[in-house]
């Protein structure tokens, strides 16, 4: 993690420095240890009072830990345990956002048959029950079924319920109510 230090009226030393870059690279793991960070961080000092500022952008949501101290060293460690508990709540709310729910193996078939190649030709089809069809009589039914039409699945009219026109081997129809 890349840690720039503005001091206002404070200067760091080497030692403290090294300790701070530390503390802030457990914070650069725990956002992405991947992806470069950068951490800004502003010291000023206010009536013998240590103030620490650290900022960090990720992915577009600025993370601020603001702590404040008598001491300039307990002041940035306040301001860092801040900082890595924004870090660990904007990390889960990312992740589990951004998870997808699994999908479910396809079950197997109980001792089907073996495939020839005529049952290899055969598709199935899904009815989309959303589009909006409007509910038809037994007469229309078999006008709407054409010579190259089996079958035709339509709303009955007069009793509102689904049913089912099958043609059948010898011209004539079967209807299957549900």
């Amino acid at each position: 993690m890349k840690i720039t230090y503005t001091g206002r009226q404070v200067e760091l030393s080497p030692a403290h420095q090294k300790k701070l870059a530390d503390r802030f690279a457990k914070i650069g793991k725990l956002l992405d240890g991947r992806r470069e960070c950068e951490a800004h961080v502003i010291l000023s000092l206010e009536r013998h009072l240590h103030h620490a500022e650290a900022t960090i952008n990720y992915y577009g949501h600025q993370l601020v830990g603001i702590g404040s101290s008598g001491d300039l060293f307990t002041a940035i460690h306040s301001a860092a345990e801040k900082l890595e508990k924004q870090c660990l709540k904007a990390r889960t709310k990312w992740r589990d956002s951004k998870r997808t729910p699994r999908k479910a193996a396809p079950e197997p078939e109980a001792a089907s048959p073996p495939e020839t190649e005529s049952d290899s030709d055969r598709r199935v089809y899904r009815v989309n029950h959303h589009q909006k069809r409007k509910p038809m009589t037994l007469d229309e039914a078999v006008l709407e079924m054409d010579s190259s039409r089996d079958y035709l699945v339509y709303r009955d009219a007069e009793t509102d319920k689904v049913s089912v026109l099958v043609r059948r081997r010898d011209g004539h129809f079967d209807l299957v109510e549900s």
